[in-house]
């Protein structure tokens, strides 16, 4: 995408435009780190485990997760030992 080339007739029409480029990406700038926060954040209400079921599930969600590593590890080293 190409933006049209602009004949500046003085350094004022140059500061200024350079003041709107600015303007510009700071607020796609401001955009960008917003997404962002949303994409691998959580909310605050999910990251408290108020209820014991939650914490309860949190707990096995965790643990399952670790018992599937250490069974990975397992099989890779009795795969590669040899």
């Amino acid at each position: 995408m190409e933006t049209p080339i602009t004949p500046y007739k003085n350094l004022h029409e140059i500061r200024l435009r350079k003041a709107l480029l600015l303007a510009d990406i700071q607020k796609d700038d401001q955009k960008i780190r917003s997404l962002w926060s949303n994409l691998f954040h959580q909310p605050v209400a999910f990251k408290s485990a108020s209820t014991p079921s939650r914490r309860f599930n949190s707990l096995m969600n965790t643990g399952a997760g670790v018992l599937d590593g250490v069974i990975l590890a397992w099989k890779l080293y009795r795969k590669f030992k040899k």
